[in-house]
């Protein structure tokens, strides 16, 4: 299954934009609840302001939660950038450590958040485990946990370490473009015949391309 989401996705990526370990950290915790599309908007403007740990440490909180204002819940995502930044400072030299026991003891930083950047700016393999990827790997049977850590640990235990992240990336693109939550396009799924759950959604395949194009990317 995952051979045939590499076939279907052979771009599949990160979506949040970054240069650097510290701005992919940064986008990452800004993007819970709320889209990559509107992170990747704020971000010229954030980083423009604040290029690192140290000059976002000792931002005014005003002026930030002013950027990202339009991220919704500005005063918990400013706190959080606020105090993640001063951890960095203080304890890592004003550089985001490399290793996934390091980062989740940063403030507002839990396992999903550490794989992300462990993944796509260190090169080190790790399970992202959002809500399409924990969905998408019930529906296809690979396993019955819920919890995001168990998850994380039985789907790793399936494929081989390098693998990982880009098993993410397949599993999440695909969550986003064609099984989706409340109406999985299965009329137009590559995994159709292998997917224990087809049939959730519409299976004719005119119905199912329309989801597609009018769905897009969630």
């Amino acid at each position: 299954m995952n051979r045939v989401l590499a076939e279907t996705y052979p771009d599949a990526h990160c979506e949040l934009d970054f240069d650097d370990p510290f701005q992919l950290l940064v986008v990452t915790v800004l993007s819970a609840q709320t889209t990559d599309r509107r992170v990747n908007a704020v971000r010229p403007v954030l980083f423009g302001a604040y290029p690192d740990a140290r000059a976002m440490a000792a931002a005014r909180r005003e002026d930030l939660e002013t950027i990202v204002g339009p991220l919704g819940f500005f005063r918990q995502k400013t706190t959080s950038l606020l105090n993640l930044s001063a951890a960095i400072v203080d304890r890592f030299d004003g550089q985001v450590p490399g290793r996934l026991d390091d980062l989740v003891t940063l403030p507002g930083v839990g396992r999903k958040t550490a794989n992300v950047v462990l993944g796509n700016a260190f090169d080190v393999p790790g399970i992202t485990v959002d809500t399409h990827f924990g969905r998408l790997v019930r529906r296809f049977g690979w396993t019955e946990e819920t919890d995001p850590v168990k998850v994380e640990f039985a789907v790793g235990a399936l494929f081989p370490k390098r693998d990982w992240t880009m098993l993410s990336h397949h599993v999440i693109w695909h969550g986003r473009r064609r099984c989706h939550a409340k109406k999985p396009a299965c009329g137009a799924c590559p995994l159709a015949r292998s997917c224990p759950s087809y049939g959730e959604g519409p299976t004719d395949p005119i119905e199912a391309e329309k989801l597609v194009r009018t769905q897009g990317p969630a």
